[in-house]
This record gives structure tokens, sequence and C-alpha cells, in this order.
């Protein structure tokens, strides 16, 4: 496949703000042109469903990065899957992900691909974010109503029926599997009820004052089912240097090394901190951000509706099997955060230039799932890929240019050192991590 390439024109269409609006939400299709191609109907129904998606995820409180990461990658196999069902240089992925079964199967009738494609996201954005706040569900709907029409244009009334019916029900057996992986329930914002600390001086501490975060997020999301990770191969870790408080030891000079950085950041290594930092509902988190990324990629190239189908399925497997790799390894190392260790022995008053997350520090989940991200879309549109990312221009922060989606996954990793969140080897090791996914995730068939 010859690699597409992304020039660093000005991004277009709405901002973001405009699309958690109804009457935004309207606007946004007002005046566009007639579309006559199912192609082209398609890709403006998947590229605006998918913007809102970011949106919802921005404003919906139970979507930290790693629920964020399984929205991501359910949504795009529910999308590859009724993009394939009517191309047939597709191929399903039934049998080729972790307890995926083959789907409904088309009459022998006519079916319009818009339609199916757009069946499919209603229901499926609907079954996600049912407890989204009352903007996003009026944006929902509004879109629900503006994208059908979209879709629907010329297309006979039975045609539309059935093809609708048709993407709902590919939407529902995703569901049904979903409900099985053991991250569908999400209760207390994530943080359980009960849940006892380790007693090591290196054991993980909370590092925040709010309550419910006296406990780590998600500890048991590391037993989740992936979708394409092996039982022999779950890209598991050897593991960090070993804990020690004298000075003379490698993992003190980790920490004087997070610490020195933090003295002496410039301004280029401060914005690279912010411009990845990604804060849950204040961004559409980090998975949310390579999904941006992608978004970017379909607007500016004129991306085919097959490949962008083939991109939201492997790339949102990829981040999801990414924090359910990495998750796991957190809380078998269980390691306390650079500012637990830089305050106990260095400075009692340091302060992080980010906020520390609320779980773990190896590995780092920014280079787990950066790493995975990259090595997908290198595989997809070539190892250098150059492109602008504008992902967060509506929130006033200038888009950063790169040479590659590895120079990406790189700077995404070591954001986090400039953050003062991770010490070294939790960044360098997620990027290793992040490539074991990224090399699972291509192992599935998506051409017949």
């Amino acid at each position: 496949m010859e690699p597409l390439r992304l020039t660093g024109a000005k991004r277009a269409g709405p901002s973001r703000r405009a699309l958690l609006l109804g009457a935004a939400s309207m606007a946004l299709l007002a005046g566009a042109p007639a579309l006559a191609l199912s192609d082209t109907r398609s890709t403006e129904v998947l590229g605006t469903w998918y913007k809102l998606l970011l949106e919802l995820i921005r404003h919906t409180a139970t979507y930290s990065p790693p629920v964020a990461s399984r929205a991501f990658a359910y949504l795009g196999v529910a999308v590859f899957e009724a993009v394939a069902s009517g191309d047939p240089a597709l191929r399903s992925l039934a049998g080729q992900v972790n307890g995926l079964t083959a789907g409904p199967v088309r009459e022998n009738a006519a079916y319009d691909e818009a339609c199916v494609l757009h069946g499919a996201l209603v229901h499926a954005l609907n079954a996600h974010f049912g407890n989204t706040g009352p903007t996003g569900q009026r944006a929902m709907a509004a879109m629900t109503e503006r994208l059908g029409a979209v879709a629907g244009a010329g297309v006979a009334p039975d045609v539309m029926a059935r093809s609708l019916g048709f993407g709902t029900a590919i939407s529902e057996h995703i569901l049904k599997w979903s409900a099985t992986d053991g991250g569908a329930v999400i209760e207390n914002m994530g943080f359980p009820y009960e849940y006892t600390l380790g007693a090591q001086p290196s054991s993980w501490a909370p590092t925040s004052t709010v309550a419910v975060q006296q406990r780590p997020l998600l500890p048991n999301w590391g037993n989740n089912r992936a979708f394409t990770l092996p039982a022999d191969d779950p890209c598991g870790l050897p593991l960090p240097t070993a804990y020690s408080e004298e000075p003379t030891s490698a993992f003190y000079a980790e920490a004087m090394e997070v610490y020195e950085v933090s003295k002496t950041l410039t301004d280029e290594q401060k914005s690279i901190a912010r411009f990845w930092s990604d804060d849950p509902m204040l961004s559409p988190t980090p998975p949310g951000h390579w999904i941006s990324i992608a978004l970017q990629i379909f607007e500016r190239d004129a991306v085919p509706l097959a490949l962008r189908a083939e991109t939201m399925a492997l790339l949102g497997m990829a981040i999801a099997d990414g924090f359910i790799a990495c998750w796991r390894s957190k809380f078998e190392v269980d390691l306390l955060r650079p500012i637990t260790y830089i305050r106990r022995l260095i400075d009692k008053k340091w302060e992080p230039l980010l906020n520390t997350p609320p779980f773990p520090e190896f590995p780092s989940g920014h280079s787990t799932q950066s790493g995975a991200a990259a090595g997908v879309l290198a595989a997809l549109y070539g190892t250098n890929f150059a492109f602008t990312d504008a992902t967060h221009e509506d929130d006033g922060i200038a888009p950063r240019d790169f040479a590659s989606f590895q120079a990406a996954a790189e700077e995404a990793a070591i954001s986090r050192l400039f953050g003062g969140i991770h010490f070294r080897p939790g960044i360098e090791m997620g990027l290793v991590q992040g490539a074991c996914v990224a090399g699972h995730v291509l192992k599935v068939n998506t051409r017949a």
C-alpha cells in the first residue's frame, strides 16, 4: 500500500464545541452539498459521529482513559463489521479476535452502505453513552436526525429501513459480545469501594486529597478480556529497577532525574507535557488523542472508506489492548509515583508540572497506548508518514508537527518525564509493551 501523506493544511470542519450543541449539530450539515455517492455519504457519517464521540468522551464522567479505550475498540469493530458486510474485499473480524462470533447476515435484497453504517453508529453510541448528560443526549438525538438525512439522501424508504435495521443488528451483536469482557460496568467512577494498599516502601500510595482517589483507578482492568492478546503472550514486562532509598542506587538516580528535569524545564518541554497531558474531562483522553489524529488524516487525505474502517478497528483494539496490558503490569508491579518518592527522600515541597494520576507508576500508560497506536498506524499509512496534529487547537494549544507516528509516540512518552509523572524505565518499557501489542493487533487479517 502506498503510504498516504498528510499535509499541514488548516483543519477543516466545525469546532469541537459546536458538536455538543443540538442546534450546532443541525447547523453542521446545513448548506452541505448534495452527496450522491454512498462512499462519500458513508465517510461523512463516520467522521461526524466520531467527532461527536470525542466530545462525549470529554463530557461523560465515567470515561477515564481505560474506559475510553474500550469504547473506541468496540465502536471501531462495529464500524468495520458494518462496512465489511457490504465490501467483498474486507474480511470479518469474527473468529479472529477473542470471543467474537459471526454476526447477522444480509438478506438477498438491496442495502445502502451509508445507512447500514449510520444504523450501527446510532445504536452503538447510544448504548455506550446512555449515562452522558442532557447536553450529550440532545447532541446525539440531533446528530441521529441530521446524519440520517445525509445517509438516506436519495435512498428508497424500504432500502433505508432495511439498512438501518441491519446496522443496528450488527451493533447489537457487538454489544452482546462486549458485555462479557469484564469492563462493561463501571462503579464509583472506577474506584473500588474497598482496596488494601501495598505495605512495602515501594508500593503505590495515594497522591491526591480527593476522597475517592485514596484507592487506585480500575485495579482489575488488566483482567479484562483483550481483543487480540493471546494467553501465552499478554505483553508482560520485566521488573523495573529495584527499589532503593540509598543515594548511590540506580532507583534514587532515576528519581533525581525526574526532580532535576522539573527544575530546568524549557518552554518547549512544558509545551510538550501540556500538549500530551490529555486529562479526563478536560480532553478526549490519551486514546482519544490518537483517534483525533486518525480523523485528521481521513479529512485531509480523503482516505477511502475501507481504510477508514480498518483504521478505526485496528487502532481502537490496539489502544484498548494497550491499556489492558499496561494495567496488568501496573498492578503486578505496584510501584510508587515520583512525587511520593521525591517528597519522602529529596524535597518535601516538590511539585511536578502536571497532576499525578491515581494509580501505580510502571509502566507509563501514555507510552504503552502510544506505542501500540503508532505501530498500527505506521503499518497502515507508512513508517515515514509526516503529519501535523491539531487535536487541541480549539483549546488554544498550538498544533505540533511530527515526522512519523513513532516520533509522536516517543514525544507522548517523554512528555510524562517533563510532567513529573513517570520514571524513565516506565516510559521506555511502556513503548516496548505498546510495540508488542501492535504486533498482535496486526496479525488480524482485515482483507479477504
